[in-house]
Order: C-alpha cells, then sequence, then structure tokens
C-alpha cells in the first residue's frame, strides 16, 4: 500500500478510538477537553516500557490504557462534582499540564521527545478498533447503557431512579481515559516518534467535534464523525490553498443542517428496519 494512504489510514484508527473516548464522557453530559491528555499518558507509558525497559508490545500497550484510566479514577471524583464551563475548564487545564510534563520530563526525552519505539501495523490498528467497537455494540444493548443515557438526558430523573450519578461519571471518565491511553499508545508505536506537541489542545478539541458532528446520540456518530472529519480534508487536497476555506465552509453546513449531528438514534432505528435480515 502507498505510505500515503497508510497513514491517512492509520490515522482515520487512531481518530476513532479518540472520537469513542471523548463520546464516552459527553454521553454522561459531560464535556471533556482533556483527552489529549490520556492520550499522551498512554504514549509516553508504552514508548518508555518498551524502549527504555524492554518489555513487549502488547503489555506495554495494556499498562498504556490501565495508566491513564487510574489517574482518572484518582481525580475523577472532584472533578465530576464541577457543572458546566468549570468542568470544561479543568479538563482542558489537566491536558495542558500533562502536555507540559511530558516536555520537561527528561526520562521520556523532555522537549527532544522519544524515538526508537517497534512498529505497530495497519492490522493491529484496527483490530483494536475491531475489538472496541464490539465492546461499545455490547454495552449499548445492557442495562448499563440505558442508565447512562438516562442520565445525560437528565440527571435529576436519573437521580430519582436512584442512579448514582458521580459513580456512573466516574467509571464512564475512566473508561474514556483509557481508550484514548490505548489510541496514544497506538499512535506511538505507529509514528515511531512522539513529543509533547503531538498532544495539544487541538487533539482534544477535535475528538469532541467527532462527537458532535457525528452524533452525540450514539456511538456510531462518533465512528462517522472520526472517518468524515479525517478523510474529509484529504478529499479536498485538489484544492489547494482553498482547502481549509472549504473544510470549515462544510463544517458549518453540516452544524446548520444537521445540529443533532448526521447520525441520531431516530435515523439509527430506520436503517435497522431497512436493513435486511
Amino acid at each position: 500500500m502507498n505510505i500515503y494512504y497508510e497513514g491517512v489510514l492509520a490515522s482515520t484508527g487512531i481518530n476513532i478510538l479518540l472520537a469513542l473516548s471523548a463520546y464516552t464522557i459527553l454521553a454522561t453530559n459531560r464535556l471533556s477537553l482533556g483527552n489529549a491528555g490520556f492520550m499522551a499518558i498512554g504514549a509516553y507509558v508504552s514508548s518508555y516500557l518498551t524502549v527504555n525497559v524492554g518489555w513487549p508490545l502488547f503489555p506495554s500497550i495494556a499498562v498504556a490504557g490501565a495508566a491513564p484510566a487510574l489517574i482518572a479514577l484518582a481525580i475523577g471524583r472532584p472533578v465530576l462534582r464541577l457543572q458546566g464551563i468549570y468542568f470544561v475548564m479543568v479538563t482542558l487545564a489537566f491536558g495542558e499540564v500533562t502536555r507540559t510534563f511530558f516536555q520537561n520530563f527528561e526520562p521520556t526525552g523532555g522537549a527532544y521527545g522519544m524515538r526508537g519505539m517497534s512498529g505497530v501495523t495497519i492490522e493491529m490498528i484496527y483490530a483494536f478498533v475491531a475489538a472496541f467497537v464490539l465492546l461499545y455494540v455490547a454495552f449499548d444493548r445492557s442495562r448499563a447503557a440505558r442508565l447512562t443515557y438516562t442520565l445525560r438526558d437528565d440527571d435529576e430523573a436519573a437521580r430519582s431512579i436512584g442512579i448514582d450519578v458521580v459513580a456512573v461519571r466516574l467509571i464512564a471518565f475512566a473508561w474514556g481515559a483509557l481508550v484514548a491511553g490505548i489510541a496514544g499508545a497506538l499512535f506511538a508505536h505507529y509514528a515511531l516518534y512522539i513529543e509533547s506537541g503531538n498532544f495539544n489542545f487541538l487533539i482534544s478539541a477535535s475528538a469532541v467535534l467527532f462527537v458532535i458532528l457525528g452524533g452525540v446520540q450514539t456511538f456510531w456518530g462518533a465512528i462517522i464523525g472520526a472517518v468524515v472529519l479525517t478523510l474529509l480534508p484529504e478529499a479536498l487536497r485538489f484544492l489547494d490553498a482553498w482547502r481549509l476555506s472549504a473544510y470549515g465552509a462544510i463544517l458549518v453546513a453540516m452544524m446548520v443542517l444537521r445540529p443533532e449531528g448526521i447520525l441520531t438514534r431516530t435515523l439509527l432505528r430506520r436503517l435497522r428496519r431497512l436493513s435486511p435480515r
């Protein structure tokens, strides 16, 4: 495969995981701009374990998912009690603090970054994508999903039927961090070089944008948003200098025409009825 197309496919797979991590938190009615920080933790932890400690790739990726999840559990309970813009700002600050930490942390290369990681193939990336999609499909059919959607729609209604709102949000926050950490590990081992600038605020904002434009009502919307918004800039390359202007115009048009996102639960039910049995 052409190396350019392979890189686009790899970015698409990693962005799908990043979108799922953002969706998981958004599904509990909390908007996080700290997913780039969790992604950075996963990338640096897995890179350090493989390069400096000599661990095999897959155990390193597993730890890269567990590390940000544990951090999310540690900070989540006080942070998740914050409302609205306060929660958004704290998660944004977390992402920037994490990026700055790795920029100055010499054991992981500091400002020079890290290199020398073992390679991850396209097949490995999409094996992880497929595994997580199956997990989300199973979750979407469970009672826990219905409780989560109740929480997303109305906090007070969720409390009135006995749902521990903070506990549900804490689990979702940790799971979103785990998915972002694994996305970071796959990114690091595919790119073979990372530096703190790879995990800036725009990464977190892009993850949220994937979900909002794809549709926040279902995880399939997050996947569609990640695919469309990753491939769209590449499809517009023929416009040269006008590419970013066209990209912005298309995003605005999508927000105006489909403010609820590309895919809603109603549309998904219609598509399921039309699908052959």
